[in-house]
């Protein structure tokens, strides 16, 4: 019954790559009417005035809704998470402003969508516009106009924090390397929009609401909340999730709109998110700047960092969680596995009229990209191999190790990491080929990078269960002896339903077949704010399950030990039938007993319990090894200087998640977080111009990789942990969160012999060919 590290294929993809997968947008209630939504042409202008009434007498349509309307039907839209942020107060619609490109300015409500868009094209908008606020130096000067007055500026948070000595490193150094590290906007682009149906039944006063998230709990409590309607009357359904990469972890304006006017129509009201929605105005993420001073001996030995973050957060905060508090990440991470004797970190958070920042996958993914560049960079300026600068300056995961930040890192395998992925891709042997090339005008190059992550992290991060308090999980005996497991993640593309159900069949002893794993339903999941989200999967719903299928087979065995008059000590259970240990032929089939306290609860042995069921919150209670999961990457690449394609010849990943409960489905995380690595350096940008106009809302400005621009990726799995019972550690974000720092470290070490210095992560061709000297710099 061993099926933990198996490659037990998904049970997911025989109904979703069929077709027979159940989406938002597959949903047809009776009487729903359908939804769209005008959005404002300009970043930043206020509405004078605006007359809908040839849109109201337009065929089919049933209602219209501004931002005056909306104030009357729900609350400002509560942040709960704002991470020291200021908070402005906004409604679905805007009311007296638009602060972006996109923003929502009214609601059509119509019998069907084409009617709903004709008549949004009738109503008529009255704006002034104003300066738009699109760059960091415009947030910060004083004399740009706020986009909420009420806050008086555009800079919403402000952070500093340090540890050890600060100014006693960097005097010691023999000298400072100093870099402006950029990262820009991207778009998550799952390959499902957004979208949401809200049911709202007038008998009962009970909401229903059909979402694509993968928070369904928190859109809940969010909706709940705004519009003033109880908990306990409000539902929220997702069924399948075509991915979301933290988008779908987030409530929207939209989706308070949506069921604001199910209320007040008494109908079902539908809207699906077009693409070109989604690219403009559902929510981008990443654009960060990090200038960072790194305190080095002339040895090679890292005394201390500097680094000063600068967010743009967007027009509006996200809800629950505003952008600021992904912050608190980067600033943690930053220093990665090195030794260093001092840190000192400071951060700014400002508005721009751009659409809002969302999680995506691993938010804190600027803190791998700056560091390994920045190594890269002190290797470069010190004449010295960046392997043996990492070297040098990693820890090893020793019992007393702790990263400047505080944080224990004992049994950490970054060290490790490190020296299997360069043999694997032959580092010395490359940097011959490397050399030889040069000779023939051929342009390679090689980076590698290192992560660490807390999924869970080190005991002082999951007491109690970590910033979110743990996790509960539901498992159920059927009366057929099958298995019912109900868990409070939201899974949308990850496999839960594969990997729980694999956990609670072996711990169990029944066949993979025989657990049915339920999800997406807040009238009967346990609750989660998170759902599904920052690889919390792995470790926290995981062992829910396992100490929940636990305390069910005890009750099982207790039952049938007075049955078969046996210690239960003495019994197991195999394959469906409890039997004692050495002594089959004495059994008892599960669905026996199941069946017995099903429908005859009252005739089991006196002293039993009859519900076999478990309701179990894991805190992180026996977990081993070290809780953080990790790796490192390398790739090689060559450079054509006629065109400025990178090519990326070979693509290497060595990760540690612990005890890996699938490995196929690890592999596809890794594979797919690094697709999104890739693309987000060579392919992806959500740009904007200085008007705060944007300029990628088709895929024919926003360009993604194919599976023809991504290499064959080959992975090796370190498993530290491979007997730990509650070894499992998260493994969904590190691809993404290494793969770009891996990747412009291969072509920043393509581009050294130009004297090129690679601080901006985008790098198209034509940023390619100017880096090269090939073409000056726009």
């Amino acid at each position: 019954m061993r099926l933990i590290g198996a490659k037990v294929p998904r049970v997911e993809d025989r109904r979703i790559l069929t077709g027979r997968g159940r989406y938002v947008d597959d949903l047809h209630l009776p009487h729903m009417l359908h939804a769209t939504f005008l959005r404002s042409p300009y970043a930043h202008a206020r509405i004078t005035a605006i007359d809908t009434s040839a849109a109201v007498c337009a065929p089919g349509v049933s209602a219209v809704f501004t931002g005056e309307d909306m104030q009357r039907l729900s609350k400002p839209i509560a942040v709960l998470m704002a991470g020291g942020a200021k908070v402005p107060e906004f409604y679905p619609l805007a009311i007296d402003k638009v602060r972006f490109v996109g923003d929502l300015v009214a609601m059509v409500v119509a019998e069907t969508r084409h009617e709903a868009e004709d008549a949004a094209e009738l109503i008529e908008v009255t704006y002034e516009p104003l300066p738009a606020v699109a760059t960091y130096e415009a947030a910060l000067n004083p004399a740009s106009p706020p986009l909420f007055d009420e806050l008086g500026d555009n800079i919403v948070h402000r952070t500093s924090m340090s540890a050890g000595d600060v100014d006693a490193a960097f005097a010691a150094a023999d000298r400072v390397i100093t870099r402006t590290f950029v990262q820009h906007r991207v778009a998550n682009v799952p390959m499902e929009t957004r979208g949401g149906v809200a049911d709202f039944d007038p008998a009962t006063g009970e909401l229903t609401y059909h979402a694509a998230t993968q928070g369904p709990q928190g859109l809940r409590m969010a909706l709940s909340a705004t519009l003033e309607l109880p908990m306990e009357r409000t539902r929220v359904l997702a069924g399948d999730v075509g991915g979301a990469f933290g988008l779908k972890g987030f409530v929207y304006r939209e989706d308070f709109c949506l069921a604001a006017a199910s209320r007040r129509l008494g109908r079902p009201v539908k809207w699906t998110e077009d693409r070109i929605e989604h690219l403009l105005a559902s929510g981008h993420a990443r654009e960060e700047k990090i200038e960072i001073q790194v305190a080095v001996r002339d040895d090679g030995t890292l005394l201390g960092m500097r680094a000063n973050m600068t967010m743009d957060h967007g027009a509006y905060p996200g809800v629950p969680f505003a952008a600021a508090m992904f912050a608190g990440l980067v600033q943690m991470l930053l220093p990665g596995p090195y030794r260093m004797q001092a840190y000192q970190w400071d951060f700014t958070a400002v508005s721009t009229n751009k659409c809002v920042y969302v999680a995506y996958r691993g938010p804190w993914e600027m803190e791998t990209w700056v560091r390994e560049r920045a190594l890269d960079e002190v290797a470069r300026e010190l004449g010295m191999d960046p392997a043996e600068l990492r070297r040098r300056n990693m820890m090893s995961g020793e019992a007393d190790e702790r990263l400047i930040t505080g944080l224990s890192v004992a049994g950490i395998s970054s060290r490790e990491s490190l020296d299997r992925v360069l043999e694997r891709i032959g580092y010395d042997d490359f940097r011959r080929e490397q050399a030889a090339a040069r000779n023939d005008g051929r342009h390679l190059g090689i980076g590698f990078a290192t992560f660490i992550e807390a999924a869970p992290g080190p005991p002082e991060m999951r007491m109690g269960g970590g910033m979110f308090g743990g996790e509960q999980a539901i498992v159920r005996l059927e009366s057929d002896g099958h298995l019912l497991v109900i868990t409070a993640q939201a899974p949308h593309g990850q496999g839960h339903e594969t990997t729980l159900a694999q956990i609670a069949a072996e711990e169990m002893g029944v066949p993979f077949e025989h657990v049915k794993v339920m999800h997406g339903d807040t009238r009967v999941t346990p609750f989660s704010l998170i759902g599904t989200g920052g690889s919390r999967a792995a470790t926290w719903a995981s062992g829910a399950v396992l100490v929940s299928t636990r305390k069910v087979k005890e009750k099982v065995l207790a039952i049938a030990a007075e049955l078969l008059e046996i210690s239960p000590q003495d019994l197991e259970i195999n394959d469906g039938v409890i039997s004692a240990r050495g002594t089959p032929t004495k059994s008892l089939p599960l669905a026996q007993i199941a069946m017995q306290a099903t429908m005859a609860p009252n005739s089991l042995p006196p002293g039993t319990d009859a519900v076999l069921e478990a309701r179990e919150a894991f805190k992180g209670e026996g977990i081993t090894g070290s809780g953080w999961s990790g790796g490192t990457h390398a790739c090689t690449v060559e450079l054509d200087l006629d065109t400025g394609r990178v090519k990326i010849l070979r693509y290497v990943v060595v990760e540690d998640c612990g005890r890996v409960i699938n490995p196929a489905i690890v592999e596809g995380q890794v594979r797919g977080g690094v697709a999104q690595g890739i693309g987000e350096v060579l392919y992806e940008h959500a740009a904007y111009d200085e008007d705060g106009n944007f300029l990628a809302s088709t895929f024919m400005d926003y360009l993604l990789p194919t599976a023809s621009e991504i290499p064959t990726i080959e992975i090796e799995h370190l498993e530290t942990d491979p007997d730990g019972e509650l070894g499992f550690r998260g493994v969904g974000e590190g691809g993404a969160v290494v793969a770009p720092a891996t990747l412009t470290n291969a072509v920043a070490d393509a581009l050294a012999v130009f004297g090129a210095r690679v601080e901006d992560q985008y790098l198209p061709p034509s940023r390619v060919l100017e880096l090269a000297g090939v073409v000056p710099r726009r």
